[in-house]
């Protein structure tokens, strides 16, 4: 895959607002601060596009970043946001579960967790809630440059039991840094876009 255009369409707090061109969309969930905007801005190959902060809780909106005129990246406010106050929790909760119960252009879900930690209870809810709708996704473990060689076959193993993954192809390894793990999501897009034309 080649990235040639990415622009930021639109961002939408409720569905009508959401883009109506019907392209495949690629939805990115994940705690706040895992690493959400590095893996958008490793994908399109540009430095600073989506905006990375050390505050948790930036996104406050489902951000449509529209890729070569042909897919839609859709970045959501994390989940387990500790400096967000409670109505905004739940106001951020409900605006995903409308993007994810309603949204038939959905293709996949990148599901963004800490490799160098066990997953938490939010993400286990989140894993969870998407297999309980049955909707298809890739569980990327951020940061694996973070961790030692030596240690990866065992966070693997963690991450598969505490998630009760049946798939071990759900996962995919990645690093902003190192970009360990890129060509696997672009093989995923591809496989997806193809078939979508078909």
């Amino acid at each position: 895959m080649k990235i040639n255009s990415v622009s930021l369409m639109v961002s939408a707090v409720r569905r009508s607002q959401y883009p109506i061109d019907q392209l495949p969309e690629f939805l990115l969930v994940g705690r706040s601060n895992v690493g959400k905007s590095s893996f958008i801005n490793t994908l399109i190959c540009r430095k600073n596009y989506a905006r990375t902060s050390s505050k948790p809780g930036k996104t406050q909106t489902l951000n449509f970043y529209l890729v070569n005129e042909e897919f839609y990246f859709v970045d959501v406010p994390g989940y387990g946001f500790a400096m967000v106050n409670k109505n905004l929790k739940k106001k951020f909760g409900m605006m995903i579960e409308e993007y994810l119960e309603n949204r038939e252009n959905l293709k996949l879900v990148f599901m963004l967790i800490d490799f160098r930690h066990k997953p938490t209870e939010d993400d286990v809810l989140m894993y969870n809630f998407l297999k309980h709708y049955n909707i298809p996704l890739k569980v990327v473990a951020m940061k694996v440059d973070k961790v030692t060689k030596n240690n990866r076959d065992k966070n693997v193993k963690q991450i598969i039991k505490v998630l009760n993954m049946q798939d071990e192809n759900e996962l995919i390894l990645f690093s902003s840094i190192t970009k360990v793990g890129k060509q696997e999501v672009y093989n995923e897009l591809d496989k997806l876009l193809i078939n979508n034309v078909n």
